[in-house]
């Protein structure tokens, strides 16, 4: 039987798939389509609503080079229809590697599906200091 965290960690999953794969397409089912949803990817300000998050997977897409996540400190919660990931993003270009540290937002539709509402990213510094 699959639990509430295996359908969120697979809805999860199925978002950075569709990121390593630049696939918008597979990107557009993980999403919600509305106008509450909100991204911030690192260094950029929030996107709101489908089409702008669209619109910022698209651009992406096209200008970037291979991309590989390797995902760490990843933990996952469910709360009634809400369900949320923390996980730090191990993100390896071909030219650098970066960590970033995220948050993905998820809510159970109507089909009893999980939909992400939120992706917030942050760089992490390399610095040790508190």
């Amino acid at each position: 039987m699959t639990t509430d965290l295996d359908s969120v960690a697979a809805a999860n999953k199925a978002f950075y798939a569709a990121f390593e794969a630049r696939d918008l397409d597979a990107m557009s089912v993980v999403w919600e389509h509305s106008d509450r949803i909100v991204c911030t990817h690192p260094g950029w300000a929030s996107l709101r609503g489908w089409g702008q998050v669209a619109a910022s997977f698209f651009a992406l897409f096209q200008n970037s080079q291979h991309l590989q996540f390797i995902l760490t400190k990843e933990t996952t919660e469910v709360a009634g229809d809400v369900a949320w990931v923390a996980v730090d993003e191990n993100i390896l270009q071909a030219t650098n590697a970066t960590t970033v540290a995220a948050l993905n937002l998820f809510v159970r539709d109507d089909a009893g599906d999980w939909r992400m509402v939120a992706h917030h990213a942050s760089p992490v510094s390399d610095s040790t200091e508190t």
